[in-house]
């Protein structure tokens, strides 16, 4: 997205609940994939505490994220939630992840996949706030947040990039290999979403 294009719409920044959401999507898929409804979805989860939280207020809030997720995936993405492995599933949702928030798919593309092909090997804090300072030029809404939500914001992304497999808890990049059956859900779309993992994959 360039700045032009990203400055007329403003980022949500709404992923601060949870991680990557991997276990919880495995848990909610087979729901949609029997209702495909997500209001019914998130109506049955929240009732039956499919998600097993120990309050109803953090039950609601990760059943709304999850389900947010979820719904930037195909049917077709959904349903082989079931069958893959959970390092499949993890790079399924942070693939989702990507597709919900543009605020992560760019630092993805432009921070994380860049710096593992130019050989830099880590990520750290301070390339992300290098990033966002940049980002929030163009977007009012990033100067904003609180000193509070910003540091969790922050902390939330390289908590699902650890829990993906992208990057160790100290920082390094973790080349990735997709499976075929990932690879192949990835390259549908223009352009691919392999552009955000670290993997030199076209």
């Amino acid at each position: 997205m360039s700045s032009s294009s990203a400055a007329s719409s403003r980022y949500a920044l709404s992923f601060t609940t949870g991680g990557l959401l991997e276990r919880e999507a495995a848990v909610l898929a087979p729901v949609y994939a029997e209702h495909r409804d997500w209001a019914k979805v998130r109506d049955v989860a929240v009732d039956g505490n499919l998600l097993q939280t120990r309050t109803h207020s953090t039950g609601v809030r990760r059943v709304r994220e999850t389900v947010k997720r979820l719904s930037a995936l195909s049917d077709r993405e959904i349903e082989a939630l079931a069958e893959f492995t959970a390092t499949e599933r993890g790079h399924l949702m942070w693939a989702a992840a990507c597709r919900r928030y543009d605020l992560i798919g760019e630092f993805a593309e432009e921070v994380l996949r860049e710096r593992f092909l130019t050989l830099a090997g880590t990520v750290s804090y301070g390339d992300y706030d290098s990033f966002y300072r940049t980002k929030a030029m163009w977007h009012d809404e990033l100067s904003e947040v609180t000193d509070l939500s910003y540091k969790k914001l922050r902390q939330v992304l390289f908590k699902m990039m650890v829990e993906a497999g992208l990057l160790t808890t100290k920082g390094t990049i973790e080349p990735v290999l997709l499976s075929t059956r990932v690879a192949e859900f990835l390259t549908q779309h223009t352009p691919s979403d392999i552009r955000f993992f670290p993997t030199r994959e076209a």
